[in-house]
């Protein structure tokens, strides 16, 4: 549906009366009703002031786009307005508004609504355009200014449509964004590389592999003409894929701070070209290329994730059942299904399966599960499996090389028999025979300590256990402090992950309270993402705080640390237990002192809070 067709004489007000913002909606809204496209003028009233209220549809460059889309609305239509003078409508860029459109949509016009506001937007972003609109003498002048810059925009889709079939197409850049929980990195990389690249005028498309799966997925034939392709991720992802590809790997912290950078560089082609496993006929498949012992511990901690919490949840409902000792055929059954015989057994298993698949592939999956469950069973634990894992990958690593040599007659029976075999057969014995003694001794002495903690020596554990959470907001560091309250958690002792867990909420709530009171310290869309900071804190999302601590790292960073530190600290000297290691709010009831829990979390919060409005100058 075109601009022209929802924009008619009857809803244009070529000279608004108005003076205020409140004073435009109203006169837009009465347009809009005297035209007969409102059943309910208050009602639609409500939905735009209701819009209104989620942030200023000020878009900026003097252009206002107010809209609703409600069961007030009997037809889709636009109504205008034009101030040449120009209105306070707090517009995002701050300047006075002259040119407004009121977008009316009925409830169920879903498509209607959205593509108008984005081809509106678009269209207003031409300079020539709104010019023309100021300049307009008559409702039929302004018509047909709308239809002309309509017309020229779909000659140009055409011709674009055109040069992509004639095969001169443009250069294409691809992504893939990962991060090990998939929960927050994973779509501020992707939306970074995304508005990076239309600022650029670059065509790229991206693939997230976030907790809910693989999202706009990379097709095979837009893979075949891409240029480069950009991989910001820190676990595995799907890379055979690329094989012949110029692919540039980085973390997916650099997908963040650095997407001009590596746009540029994809652009430029200035990258490896990947090989893969991939092969040409009669060569042996070449090793996956390694980011290193973070990304494949990452993706083993990543894939376990789902069994420590779904297990821990149970295990702790089983404590509300049946007390202590989860007595009762209730808590009998959650314990069963949580516990040691049902989710907690596969723990260690998964841990070290998913490493060694990070090393090696899918080969190295089976030698790794069997290596984790020895492990296990020997009372090696977590250590043991983190072993496990990395012996199990770069076994399979050494038997593909050994293998190479094999004519290609039997190249088919290598992944069903040589390396399940062989990599099972070499791990089992290296960890029966050489590791899991030792390293069960070295776990009993970690239990042993953990559980023996009291005092002084709990409260310093849990202050750096929480100010590791905020130094890097999702990166190596946090994500050590991460590992280390599982690891605590798979040998018993629930303590320590409680003190991450308030250290990893207190940056983005601290921020968020900053926000709300001490306002003069930032702008106003600073002030709006400090309240969604509220909800990723409470979610114990700690990346929410990333793009405060970018714009200023020494006075916010440092004052996430310290406020982080207090809180784990806070949490162990109060003798906190948490089992279940993920949730933020939704689980603290289940911890064993929730309101003292709530009382760290919030200190923590209002230290990070004040030390902000402390060190931060005011704006203005």
């Amino acid at each position: 549906m075109k601009i022209t067709d929802l924009l008619t004489k009857e809803t244009i007000v070529m000279e608004l009366g108005a003076t205020t913002k409140s004073a435009v909606i109203d006169e837009l809204v009465d347009k809009l009703d005297q035209a007969g496209v409102l059943s309910d003028r208050n009602l639609f009233k409500e939905a735009i002031l209701e819009r209104e209220s989620q942030g200023s549809t000020g878009i900026g460059e003097g252009i206002a786009i107010p809209h609703a889309k409600t069961k007030a609305v009997r037809t889709p239509a636009i109504g205008f307005g034009r101030s040449r003078s120009g209105i306070d409508y707090e517009s995002l860029d701050g300047k006075p508004a002259r040119l407004f459109f009121m977008i009316a949509a009925p409830e169920g016009a879903n498509e209607t609504h959205l593509e108008t506001l984005s081809r509106l937007s678009t269209l207003l972003m031409n300079d020539d355009f709104r010019k023309r609109l100021l300049e307009a003498e008559t409702e039929e002048d302004l018509l047909d200014i709308v239809r002309l810059q309509e017309a020229e925009r779909q000659e140009d889709t055409e011709e674009k449509e055109n040069e992509k079939e004639s095969g001169d197409e443009e250069a294409l850049i691809l992504a893939v964004t990962a991060c090990p929980t998939g929960i927050a990195h994973t779509y501020m990389a992707a939306d970074a590389l995304s508005a990076k690249a239309k600022e650029m005028g670059v065509s790229l498309k991206v693939e997230t592999n976030g907790s809910t799966g693989v999202k706009n997925r990379l097709t095979e034939s837009e893979i075949k003409r891409a240029t480069a392709i950009i991989v910001a991720a820190d676990k595995q992802v799907e890379m055979d894929r690329f094989h012949g590809k110029h692919v540039i790997q980085v973390p997916v912290a650099d997908g963040i701070h650095k997407a001009e950078t590596l746009i540029r560089r994809a652009l430029q082609q200035d990258a490896p070209v990947y090989q893969g496993h991939q092969e040409a006929k009669g060569a042996e498949k070449k090793a996956p290329s390694s980011f290193g012992f973070y990304k494949h511990l990452m993706n083993g901690v990543s894939n376990m994730l789902p069994f420590v919490v779904g297990g821990g949840i149970f295990i702790a409902l089983s404590f509300v059942f049946g007390g202590i000792d989860a007595k009762g055929p209730v808590a009998e059954l959650l314990m069963k299904i949580g516990g040691d015989e049902g989710a907690f057994h596969f723990l260690v298993p998964i841990l070290a399966g998913f490493i060694a698949s990070s090393l090696a592939d899918r080969p190295g999956f089976a030698p790794g599960v069997v290596g984790g469950y020895l492990a296990a069973s020997a009372g090696a634990g977590f250590l043991g499996g983190l072993i496990a894992g990395f012996l199990a990958g770069y076994v399979v690593l050494l038997l593909k090389k050994a293998f190479s040599v094999l004519p290609d007659s039997l190249e088919g029976i290598k992944p069903v028999l040589l390396y399940p075999v062989f990599g099972i057969l070499i791990t089992g014995v290296l960890m029966v025979t050489v590791i899991n003694t030792p390293v069960a001794a070295l776990n009993q002495w970690l239990t042993d300590w953990l559980n023996g903690m009291s005092g002084a020596n709990a409260v310093i554990l849990g202050l750096i256990l929480g100010g590791m959470m905020a130094v890097d907001m999702g990166g190596p560091v946090n994500k050590a402090a991460f590992t280390f309250g599982i690891a605590a958690i798979e040998a018993g002792n629930l303590a320590p992950h409680a003190a991450v867990m308030a250290g990893g909420m207190v940056p983005p709530l601290g921020i968020a309270l900053a926000t709300t009171f001490f306002k003069n310290k930032f702008t106003d869309e600073e002030r709006k993402s400090g309240l969604t900071n509220y909800v990723m804190g409470a979610s114990f999302i700690t990346e929410g705080a990333i793009p405060f601590a970018a714009a200023d790292p020494l006075r916010v960073l440092t004052s996430c640390i310290v406020g982080s530190a207090v809180a784990g600290a806070v949490t162990m000297m109060f003798g906190i237990t948490l089992p279940a290691p993920h949730g933020g709010i939704f689980v603290i009831p289940l911890v064993n002192q929730p309101l003292l829990y709530l009382l760290a979390i919030l200190a923590g919060s209002l230290v990070t809070a004040i030390l902000i409005g402390f060190f931060k100058k005011n704006i203005r």
